[in-house]
């Protein structure tokens, strides 16, 4: 009786998950429950083949029944496949009925009746396969929603990482490094965060979010700027340095549309909720054009750009501006023109237009200087694209020593150097 409980305790268990599992179909669920009692048949007899498993989910029961060949009494040699033909018409008073040899005699199975290892190992494949079927599940459903949008509450922080629960208490992870850096969050707030990626190493599927990521900058403005979401309005190109500063080129293909207002909205409206969810991350927002030195030029806002040369083999823009105009082309930090930079693709170079210099004036190469100069150092002056004298002291003291990776002092001395070969003419 105790064995028999087991047994109706398993079908309980299946009652249960299915219950609580509700994005699994019961077809499914039916495969599992049948999989796992053919498992344990077959691991006990070294094959299932003679026996049928059959289910029925409504009711909450199962039948195994075992078909067998009956043979000649006394001739019986496997008795999981053979059964003796006095065994197989026990109980059957019609001679019409009785089987004879050679035919198949279905009966069923206690399963109970197969021991307690039995009923202990179906538990387990069964919890087994339905774990599996758990990862499977919630690998397929987010894998088709990388790239989207999605709210979580937080369930457990941790340094490196924060755990989240989405609506089906599915685990969400978001590590530290897709965090704003000024994010700060509490045991049951909600997160907004896209699917950054789906990890599956060894069918354990991780669902990693992101909130650093541009497409989360996208799937915002997509939600705050109905003229987006309805396609009059396109995304062309996104730069990010989270919670700092972010650009955003749109387009239009309606000429009624101003994109840039658009998604700005009247007084700020739209983007100030955008702003308010990046911990205030300044965000511009700019016309695109295929015109690569408007465009650039564009980027640089709000410094007005004199002149750009161009050169599309390297995506290289040396960019001329009046001196008062290069700080804000670089930036706070070199956040402008690094962003400026993301966007269009090009590697800036920033440099001032010195007011009564004229084209003509002669300049002097460089590697003239190699005497005074140790040539490793104009060797990384060059790399950055500057070969000239005046192409050096044109260029922003601040972005040579970042872009060459020089000391404060070395820099001074190389510039002191051209300068004096000037000032000596």
């Amino acid at each position: 009786m105790a064995k028999k409980q087991e047994t109706e305790s398993l079908m309980d268990i299946f009652k249960t998950f299915r219950q609580d599992k509700d994005n699994l179909d019961t077809a499914t669920l039916v495969n599992v429950l049948e999989e796992s009692f053919r498992s344990v048949i077959a691991k006990m007899f070294g094959s299932d083949e003679h026996y049928d498993v059959i289910v029925n989910p409504d009711k909450g029961d199962l039948e195994i029944r075992r078909n067998r060949e009956v043979v000649a009494d006394g001739a019986v040699t496997d008795p999981n496949t053979q059964v003796s033909l006095s065994e197989a018409n026990k109980g059957v008073e019609n001679e019409n009925d009785k089987f004879e040899e050679g035919e198949e005699f279905t009966d069923n199975v206690d399963f109970s009746k197969f021991g307690r290892r039995a009923i202990l190992t179906l538990r387990q494949t069964l919890a087994a396969k339905i774990l599996e079927l758990q990862k499977d599940s919630l690998y397929a459903k987010y894998i088709d929603r990388v790239g989207q949008l999605v709210s979580a509450e937080v369930y457990q922080i941790w340094k490196k990482e924060i755990l989240l629960v989405d609506d089906e208490n599915n685990d969400l992870l978001l590590p530290k490094q897709e965090q704003i850096p000024t994010d700060f969050y509490r045991k049951g707030e909600t997160v907004r965060a896209v699917v950054a990626r789906v990890d599956n190493q060894n069918n354990n599927p991780k669902i990693i979010l992101s909130r650093t990521s541009p497409m989360f900058l996208q799937r915002l403005f997509e939600l705050e700027v109905p003229e987006i979401n309805d396609g009059l309005i396109t995304i062309k190109r996104i730069a990010r340095i989270p919670g700092e500063r972010a650009k955003i080129a749109v387009e239009s293909y309606d000429d009624r549309i101003d994109p840039v207002g658009a998604c700005i909205g009247v007084k700020g409206s739209r983007i100030h909720g955008i702003v308010r969810e990046l911990r205030n991350e300044n965000i511009d927002v700019i016309n695109f054009t295929n015109n690569t030195q408007l465009f650039i030029q564009r980027a640089l806002s709000p410094a007005t750009v004199s002149r750009i040369v161009l050169n599309e083999e390297e995506k290289r823009a040396d960019v001329y501006l009046k001196p008062e105009e290069v700080s804000l082309a670089i930036g706070k930090g070199g956040l402008n023109i690094k962003l400026a930079s993301m966007l269009t693709g090009y590697t800036i170079d920033v440099y001032r237009e010195l007011q009564g210099s004229s084209a003509d004036e002669e300049d002097i190469m460089l590697d003239e200087f190699r005497d005074e100069i140790d040539g490793w150092i104009i060797d990384a002056f060059q790399a950055m694209g500057i070969e000239t004298a005046k192409t050096a002291l044109n260029a922003p003291r601040d972005m040579i020593i970042e872009k060459t990776d020089l000391e404060e002092e070395t820099v001074d001395e190389v510039l002191n150097i051209l300068r004096r070969e000037f000032e000596e003419e």
